[in-house]
């Protein structure tokens, strides 16, 4: 079988304005929204400052779910650590990229994972407020992190540059993932009929409106530094198995530490399933979809989600737009 990849997986929504199509799609918008999505779609990718505050947000802030609220509240422990590791690899990376579009677009994605970081930090005092304390289980990411994958003491060259380039790979892979999973929540319409917590909800969706805006940047660089279908297809392979076994660890823990819930409640496959087909998370068949879709040699990730969605909801988040009134 040749390793050869695809001279130019193609493209069908860029972040960038000059797809007409992400225009025409908001046409029915107020003038006001217009105005906000061109000029988001003209001025490239950039960090937005953004405000939460959780004082009002209860432990349970996804009614009648408790799995399916932890299941997301992992988000909280995995993202910190996940994206200050991101902004690191990329810093490594930049004397590399020869594309000044893309240098371009990389700086930018290094501002907003840095701001989903502290965004998502600033969750984990109130859940210890609230009788859930993170820490035992953030030290365990932590260390995933900065020790298995993070810098390793390599003689400059041929090793050096290979340890990069896996973990580039490895991000492409992630953001295959957080994309979806952002595309998932600006769509996820249970949430809302359920009563779901505003603030957290809002930070949900700015968080995955800005990872369906940049979703294509990672798979770029992959692609500009290596390409190599099967470095491609091996880390995804591992930062999959990775995923989900940090996952299922981490709604376990919430799960049985809950100080609202029965001493002895689990996490499970089945109850993962049944929140799929409620809405409250993901589908099984959407997840699995994911995986052939991804190792595909024709894909892009811009042939899933929508800019002109994503940039739409970030003119209107209030978090993203100086908080919620009080």
């Amino acid at each position: 079988m040749s390793n050869t990849p695809p001279a130019s997986p193609a493209p069908v929504a860029s972040e960038h304005t000059e797809h007409t199509e992400h225009i025409d799609r908001t046409a029915g918008l107020t003038a006001g929204l217009t105005a906000g999505l061109t000029a988001g779609l003209t001025a490239g990718l950039k960090a937005r400052n953004v405000s939460f505050s959780w004082e009002d947000t209860p432990l349970h802030w996804l009614p009648g779910d408790p799995f399916a609220n932890h299941t997301i509240n992992v988000l909280h422990l995995l993202l910190p650590a996940g994206e200050r590791w991101f902004v690191h690899v990329y810093k490594q990376v930049l004397p590399y990229i020869t594309d000044e579009r893309l240098r371009e677009d990389v700086v930018g994605f290094i501002g907003q994972e840095a701001m989903h970081a502290s965004a998502h930090d600033d969750v984990l005092p109130h859940l210890k407020r609230l009788g859930l304390d993170p820490t035992p289980y953030t030290a365990q990411v932590d260390w995933l992190f900065e020790k298995l994958l993070g810098d390793r003491t390599l003689p400059p060259g041929g090793a050096r540059r290979w340890w990069l380039m896996e973990r580039v790979a490895m991000i492409a892979a992630i953001e295959h993932y957080t994309a979806f999973l952002g595309n998932w929540v600006l769509n996820a319409g249970e949430l809302d009929r359920r009563g779901a917590d505003p603030v957290m909800l809002d930070l949900l969706r700015w968080h995955g409106a800005e990872e369906v805006e940049h979703r294509s940047v990672a798979f770029d660089l992959f692609m500009h530094l290596d390409g190599n279908y099967r470095r491609r297809a091996r880390t995804w392979a591992t930062a999959f198995t990775a995923l989900v076994f940090l996952w299922q660890r981490g709604s376990r823990y919430f799960m049985e530490h809950d100080p609202e819930l029965p001493p002895g409640s689990k996490a499970s496959v089945g109850q993962f399933y049944r929140s799929g087909r409620k809405g409250t998370l993901p589908s099984t068949g959407a997840m699995l979809k994911s995986i052939p879709t991804y190792l595909s040699r024709g894909y892009h990730p811009s042939q899933e989600g929508s800019t002109a969605q994503a940039v739409a909801y970030l003119a209107s988040s209030p978090g993203a737009n100086g908080g919620f009134p009080a």
